[in-house]
């Protein structure tokens, strides 16, 4: 798979050995650091919005839309456990290290870290899924054209780390 660099660079971002790159925005003041960073094995419970940053910066996935009357919904956070392989694998790996109330930015280059190859348009099996359709159409625009640059961001904010308990189940964080 053809996977080229990306077509513009940003030197306020770290790049990881595996292509992802991400910019700390807000760091959480918590002092208990040790405990409460995310790990593999954690649930996270996060929001986030996502653009084509390779195709003109079109969102797929935007918070603050229209407010009010019969088309206000509640805020509907994403969960997931770390290392589940359920969200994009750039994404995941960003999320590793993040505190409640961190928020970072993530560039995710096409091709292994982004959405799989496969035929999943809804992004049911691996997400996040965008939560309109039109959300989901542009998004499949872009990773279904190879004539454009199909690298996307991701704007995540930790809410909570919930770590495992002996019973298999999550201590809320």
């Amino acid at each position: 798979m053809f996977a080229p660099t990306f077509v513009q660079q940003y030197d306020d971002f770290i790049a990881t050995p595996s292509g992802m790159s991400y910019r700390n925005v807000v760091v959480a003041s918590n002092t208990d650091t040790a405990a409460s960073a995310a790990q593999l094995g954690d649930r996270l419970v996060f929001d986030w919005s996502g653009y084509t940053i390779g195709y003109f910066g079109r969102p797929f996935q935007a918070k603050g839309g229209p407010q009010g009357g019969a088309f206000d919904k509640d805020l509907d956070y994403e969960r997931i456990v770390l290392g589940s392989g359920k969200i994009v694998r750039g994404l995941e790996q960003a999320l590793i290290g993040m505190r409640a109330g961190d928020v970072r930015q993530v560039i995710v280059p096409f091709g292994d870290l982004s959405y799989p190859q496969t035929k999943d348009p809804s992004h049911e099996a691996v997400g996040p899924k965008p939560s309109t359709f039109s959300g989901q159409r542009a998004l499949n625009f872009v990773l279904d054209n190879p004539r454009l640059d199909r690298t996307l961001l991701f704007n995540v904010k930790v809410i909570r780390v919930d770590k495992p308990n002996a019973s298999g189940g999550f201590t809320r964080g």
